[in-house]
């Protein structure tokens, strides 16, 4: 088993090496065909992977990231494409919204309304929160720095969380939940992430051509660790609810793409959020 995480391990650094470090569209595609796969997994759970809901939802998700592309390079000088520039986020949420309850109540009784909202909840839980990577990585100058703090900040927390709740673990943080994380092991998740943060910070000012701060980077890893506790906790309250133990079985030894990538999916929005403010 542990063999299998490795290779497993391993492929996606290679796959996040080749695909973060040029950026632009290669990462674009990338993170849209993740979150295709990982919205069927979420589907999945009320078998709507398969259905006109679900669908809609993919062909949502594939208009988020049209949208999400044309604000990071621009619109250039046409004034339809700046409209959208502008107002096509907005007014493609109400689009999504729309077209989910034409299905509705056009296909009713086929569909309940818990099915709508998780489809729609998914275009957002998945697709645009995953997108944060993408837009990250696409700040100017210091994006190919910063967005890997998105990965250090939620899988390193996750490891150091592990270590220090095995050593010193006492007080269950969610026991109902997941009865194997402690206070502890939280603390020291967030604290070894900010530390992470600090580290790396020292490697890109003296390997890099940016000069990173050791605090900034410090608080902002820190910061991410602390929020990626709640994605992984969302993810698995969510199996919980629909008594599965795993999204899929996509990457072995890991599970599924929301098995693998339930942290990142909360981290990713916080480290792109603060690093566009501390860059203010």
């Amino acid at each position: 088993m542990f063999k299998t995480r490795l290779l497993s391990g391993i492929l996606l650094v290679v796959i996040a090496l080749a695909t973060i470090i040029p950026g632009n569209d290669i990462l674009l595609a990338l993170l849209l065909l993740v979150s295709l796969i990982g919205m069927s997994e979420l589907y999945k759970v009320r078998n709507l992977h398969v259905s006109l809901p679900g669908i809609v939802g993919y062909a949502a998700a594939a208009a988020c990231y049209v949208l999400i592309r044309l604000q990071v390079k621009g619109s250039g000088e046409s004034e339809v494409l700046a409209f959208f520039d502008r107002q096509g986020l907005g007014l493609l949420v109400i689009a999504i919204l729309i077209i989910l309850m034409a299905v509705y109540v056009f296909s009713y009784p086929k569909y309940v309304a818990e099915e709508m909202m998780l489809v729609f909840f998914g275009i957002f839980y998945v697709a645009l929160m995953l997108s944060y990577v993408y837009q990250t990585r696409m700040i100017p100058e210091e994006g190919v720095y910063l967005v890997w703090l998105v990965f250090l900040s939620s899988w390193g927390c996750d490891t150091c969380a592990y270590c220090v709740g095995m050593l010193i673990g006492k007080h269950k943080m969610s026991p109902k939940l997941s009865p194997k994380k402690s206070v502890e092991g939280a603390v020291g998740g967030v604290v070894g992430a900010a530390l992470l943060g600090a580290v790396y910070a020292a490697a890109v000012s003296h390997f890099g051509d940016a000069t990173a701060s050791l605090v900034v980077y410090a608080v902002i890893c820190g910061a991410g660790g602390l929020i990626s506790m709640v994605g992984d906790l969302a993810a698995s309250a969510i199996k919980r609810n629909h008594e599965i133990k795993d999204y899929g079985k996509l990457i072995p030894g890991h599970g599924g793409i929301l098995d693998r990538f339930d942290s990142v999916i909360f981290t990713a929005p916080i480290i792109y959020y603060l690093s566009v403010f501390f860059m203010i």
